[in-house]
């Protein structure tokens, strides 16, 4: 499966792991995708959306 969310478009990062003495060596960091149920056309589906993009959908329902 693909590491990016499909509501959002992020996808995983690249940066660095720094230990004490500040060496540096390459790491990276993927997306928090999490499998959702939500409503889609009238139909329920499941989507693996990441966590952020889940709650702010429900916080734009909710004012609505």
């Amino acid at each position: 499966m693909s590491k990016f969310c499909p509501v959002t478009g992020k996808g995983p990062m690249s940066g660095n792991n720094r230990s004490h003495s500040l060496r540096a060596t390459r790491r990276s960091w993927s997306v928090n995708l999490q499998p959702y149920k939500i409503e889609v056309d009238g139909k329920v589906q499941t989507v693996r959306m990441s966590a952020r993009a889940y709650r702010t959908l429900n916080k734009t329902a909710k004012k609505a």
